[in-house]
This record gives C-alpha cells, sequence and structure tokens, in this order.
C-alpha cells in the first residue's frame, strides 16, 4: 500500500489518486473503526474545509465513510485551520 500521509496531511491534485472521492471514503471507515464508533452518539468528527470546489467534494466522501460506521458528524463548513484547534464544542 502507497503512504498516503506526510507531514502536512494527504496532499495532491483533486480527481487524482489519493486525492479521490473513493480514497476519503475509505479513510472515512478507517478513521471511524480506529476510533471504535458503535452508533449515534459513541463517537463525533468535526470537519472543515477551505474555499476551494474540491473540498465539497471530499467533504461528502470523508462525512459519508464516517456515517456508515457509526460516528457523529458536525459539518462546520470553510474555516481557516487553527480554528478548528480551538473549538470548544459540547461532548
Amino acid at each position: 500500500m502507497a503512504k498516503l500521509f506526510g507531514t502536512d496531511g494527504i496532499r495532491g491534485k483533486a480527481n487524482h489518486y489519493p486525492i479521490t472521492a473513493e480514497v476519503a471514503l475509505k479513510l472515512g471507515k478507517a478513521i471511524a473503526k480506529s476510533f471504535g464508533a458503535e452508533g449515534h452518539g459513541t463517537r463525533k468528527a468535526v470537519i472543515g474545509k477551505d474555499t476551494r470546489l474540491s473540498g465539497y467534494m471530499l467533504e461528502s466522501a470523508l462525512t459519508r465513510g464516517l456515517v456508515s460506521m457509526g460516528m457523529d458528524v458536525y459539518l462546520l463548513g470553510p474555516m481557516p485551520t487553527p480554528a478548528l484547534a480551538v473549538l470548544n464544542l459540547p461532548p
């Protein structure tokens, strides 16, 4: 299997491996499994994105993967990356 993650996450050109909806879907499933999601209310994920058009494709595919494995997902829309680190969401 090819290495997907570098020092700044997964990088590449949209719609070219590894930045595809298929990879995002599989990544969502793997994340949910890794975090032990077992249905509504057991694990939560927060997704923010930038304003590139590809963000909408990747957001929906990642969400499908997470939800299909039992995670609750909160979509925050376009926002600065550092804002995700300081969010204080309810448990």
